[in-house]
């Protein structure tokens, strides 16, 4: 800006504009330090809730493991004790031979077991994560992220994984230098 024609310009105005931009500036700097600042807060305060809850669950799943064994040991003595007298009642009350008793009672025990192993298996698949391994491949991470659609196309992760697990027929998916790629 260039002085008034009259020579009465003192310079004011631009010092005032320029003190002013200095605040501006100074108001912008302080604010990204206390943006930083919290952020860094965020995140050492996610950090201590993640290692806190993975202490938490490293030492759950020790006790419930010892519990878990507890349990085991108990019921299999429960159990072996109730099919004693079942094949007890069966032989003296009913009059059945032991052979047939101890017969009927096997069966029931394999029937059992049969269902606990399939109930097993079926559970077990849960713990790979299905859903999530889909949306992270969606996102671009992950084996499976060649397989599937983009983050913004409309198609179904879940169909995108029925399609490569009908395309593979069977076959295990390779990648890269012939790993097998875990299927979705």
């Amino acid at each position: 800006m260039s002085p008034p024609a009259d020579g009465s310009g003192d310079g004011g105005d631009d010092r005032d504009s320029l003190h002013g931009i200095e605040a501006s500036l100074h108001e912008l700097g302080a604010s990204g330090r206390a943006t930083w600042n919290a952020g860094r807060d965020a995140g050492k305060a996610f950090r201590i809730l993640l290692s806190a809850d993975i202490s938490l669950a490293r030492s759950a799943f020790g006790r419930s493991l010892a519990f878990t064994g507890v349990a085991i040991a108990f019921g299999a003595s429960a159990w072996l004790l109730l099919m004693a007298a079942l094949i007890a009642g069966l032989s003296l009350g009913l009059g059945w031979p032991w052979a047939l008793s101890l017969l009927l009672t096997g069966g029931l025990s394999l029937v059992i077991a049969g269902f606990g192993g399939w109930s097993a298996m079926r559970y077990f698949e849960h713990t790979r994560l299905q859903a999530t391994r889909r949306q992270l491949a969606r996102l671009g991470v992950g084996e499976l992220a060649d397989y599937m659609p983009d983050a913004g196309s409309g198609t179904s992760a879940k169909q995108a994984a029925d399609q490569v697990a009908d395309a593979a027929d069977g076959q295990a998916l390779k990648k890269g230098l012939g790993v097998q790629v875990t299927p979705p």
